[in-house]
């Protein structure tokens, strides 16, 4: 073949693109070639060659299974959050009902029996509330540069730590608390400028770091708006 045929030839060559763009502009090319579609064998991993309308069929099962999926997924979030809501109504309802402050941090304390935990405590940064006497509030205080050191290397740029702590850690923050496995904390604010609610679990492996924060982040919300009827913001 001489060199003028061969390069005949490859300027009429198609690429991908132009075969893509031909069908495109002609949508019933495969109803006039009705008996094409037959016999064209596509490529497959598992079963060598398929043919087009397997191809197809098999483009819509895979749709319709990660619709399925989605579907499943979005109930199963409706539901849980559901359950979510119905938790925080009865923690909101409890808290607000109590007559002191010592009551409403023992219904937050109860409400996280209520959900299998060893219990909640609240501690509050010295320099954004009033909490000396009459109110005799000092068991909740920690003092916020002593606290830093804590706060940068559990939580860095986040308002919640969810994991272990180590003994002295515990101690500062904990030092009433018994066999504390695994924590869930939320700093209260949007920089966790003026204090925290600390969940515990005996179970070393209940809190974990990438579980889901939504009860925790709302419960942090709720707290100190529930607090001020009790103590004063400086």
């Amino acid at each position: 073949m001489d060199k003028t045929k061969i390069a005949s030839e490859s300027c009429h060559q198609l690429d991908e693109r132009q075969v893509v763009q031909y069908l495109q502009e002609q949508p019933d090319f495969f109803i006039r070639n009705a008996s094409l579609v037959e016999h064209l064998l596509i490529p497959h991993a598992i079963q060598g060659a398929i043919s087009l309308p397997e191809a197809v069929m098999n483009r819509q099962r895979l749709k319709i299974k990660q619709l399925e999926q989605d579907i499943r997924f979005m109930v199963e979030q409706a539901h849980e959050n559901g359950q979510l809501f119905d938790e925080l109504l009865y923690l909101v309802i409890e808290m607000s009902m109590a007559e002191s402050l010592n009551g409403m941090l023992t219904a937050l304390n109860r409400w996280a029996k209520r959900l299998g935990l060893s219990g909640a405590s609240v501690r509050l940064f010295s320099e954004c509330w009033r909490l000396s006497a009459p109110l005799d509030a000092q068991a909740l205080v920690v003092s916020r540069s002593a606290f830093e050191s804590i706060r940068i290397q559990r939580f860095g740029d986040r308002t919640n730590y969810l994991g272990r702590l180590n003994g002295p850690e515990i101690q500062f923050l904990l030092p009433d608390a018994l066999n504390v496995g695994s924590v869930a904390v939320s700093l209260f604010g949007h920089h966790g400028e003026s204090g925290m609610v600390i969940f515990t679990s005996r179970d070393r492996d209940h809190y974990q770091s990438g579980m889901g924060t939504v009860m925790l982040e709302k419960v942090a919300q709720i707290l100190p708006r529930l607090l001020c009827r009790w103590i004063e913001r400086l």
